[in-house]
């Protein structure tokens, strides 16, 4: 299957006229988009004018065979996204009004009752936490978090799902009470009780999803879920708020390719409408968690983007490329390829390229320092090269693990080359 090119066109008086749709709420209609967008190289507006920062400030550009991890700035957003953010960047507009209109589209779309556009999903666990304190002490967001420590305060979660995302809580003074056993789990709940979180990729834990739910809610106790990388499937996001969890949060430039400091909280609207008041630019916890004009529409429109792709089109895509890699590399002496998806987190077709370091002369990190080396630089998945299992992948000490769902067209090619002639290299 190739990849056909961008052909999606979008006006700026067609742009004004989906703007001005949203903020009415009524009547909203989708941005134009076609399915092959999902896979086009980055649109610009006026190329020739367009002046390259990263070369202007010496950042060398890279070719993400990773995924959407931070530390590699995530995905880039479609064309059509990024056109979106474009031109809001021309408008000013009340930001309070642009939250509000754009958090009940987002969760008409996405079937659930609330939903706040926040600064990555990091905030959205803030802001949650934020909610459930100020729901279970009846108090104001200028409550939080200097007034915390002498209210109801507790957050009960699994120790197997602690992490550093813990920060985000702890930020507006909560308390983390930790648990193992199902009764544990119930010896947990007490008059300080305000929310539970529950890490959805902890691939441990003796509580599962049901379990947790069903008890937090015989305590009439609100239940956040962090799903922040666990787009696709697409159905994930509704799934878990029609399981009955009363938050959820998804980082908005992962799978749903929207802005990288942008996310999602989804759930209860008493609830999410407590968030917005910790939101900017009100005076709460999340103020410094600044949500700009353009971050807002580009999360709505990769909303819009998204409900149009399909996951099997994604995943088809995804395994071509891993395809075009596998047969560039098919003649490196031991060489054997093998697609793996983890069952959660960056649930996509993940290329795994398994061979002898001893025969062909370099182990998988040095061909990955090798890698970096070049301009543009190519990182790999951090699996590569890694004894132990984790983040939903297998232990793979002698492998190359390429994640193909971040590489623009014409990339699968160049990294197929480059892992070729970087292992050539340790034969010769």
């Amino acid at each position: 299957m190739s990849t056909p090119p961008d052909s999606g066109i979008l006006t700026r008086r067609s742009f004004l006229q989906w703007s001005q749709s949203m903020l009415a709420m009524l009547g909203v209609a989708p941005l134009v988009s076609s399915s092959a967008e999902a896979f086009a190289a980055p649109a610009s507006s006026d190329a020739s004018a367009a002046t390259d920062y990263y070369a202007k400030l010496g950042v060398k550009k890279m070719i993400n065979a990773a995924g959407t991890y931070t530390m590699f700035t995530a995905a880039v957003m479609p064309p059509q996204v990024q056109r979106a953010v474009a031109e809001a960047a021309k408008h000013p507009v009340h930001l309070k009004e642009l939250q509000t209109r754009a958090g009940e589209y987002v969760a008409q779309k996405l079937r659930c009752e609330g939903a706040v556009v926040t600064c990555g999903a990091s905030s959205a666990l803030t802001l949650a936490t934020a909610a459930c304190i100020a729901s279970a002490n009846n108090a104001t967001a200028e409550d939080i978090p200097q007034k915390v420590g002498s209210m109801k305060n507790e957050v009960v979660v699994q120790k197997a799902h602690r992490y550093g995302y813990d920060h985000a809580i702890f930020l507006c003074g909560a308390k983390i009470v930790e648990v193992e056993t199902l009764e544990d789990y119930k010896r947990a709940f007490n008059e300080k009780t305000i929310m539970t979180n529950f890490f959805n990729s902890a691939g441990a834990g003796e509580i599962g999803h049901e379990q947790w739910l069903q008890v937090a809610h015989e305590h009439n106790v609100p239940c956040h879920i962090d799903a922040a990388a666990d787009m696709p499937p697409i159905s994930n996001l509704w799934k878990y708020t029609g399981m009955g969890f009363d938050l959820v949060c998804f980082s908005g430039g992962k799978g749903i390719r929207g802005p990288q400091n942008a996310g999602l909280l989804l759930g209860k609207k008493h609830l999410t409408d407590l968030a917005h008041a910790s939101n900017n630019p009100n005076e709460g916890v999340g103020r410094g968690m600044k949500v700009a004009k353009e971050q807002i529409v580009g999360m709505v429109a990769a909303i819009d983007w998204l409900i149009e792709q399909s996951d099997e089109t994604m995943a088809k895509e995804f395994t071509r490329r891993a395809d075009v890699i596998s047969q560039i590399v098919k003649d490196i002496p031991t060489m054997k390829t093998s697609i793996f998806t983890p069952e959660v987190a960056n649930h996509v077709p993940h290329l795994i390229l398994t061979y002898d370091p001893a025969v062909v002369g370099l182990t998988p990190n040095e061909v990955q320092q090798r890698l970096r080396s070049l301009d543009p630089t190519i990182e790999l998945n951090p699996s590569t090269g890694s004894p132990h299992a984790g983040n939903g992948m297998p232990a793979c000490p002698n492998s190359l693990v390429v994640g193909t769902w971040m590489l623009l067209p014409g990339e699968p090619e160049i990294v197929g080359r480059q892992i070729r002639a970087v292992l050539k290299q340790g034969e010769a």
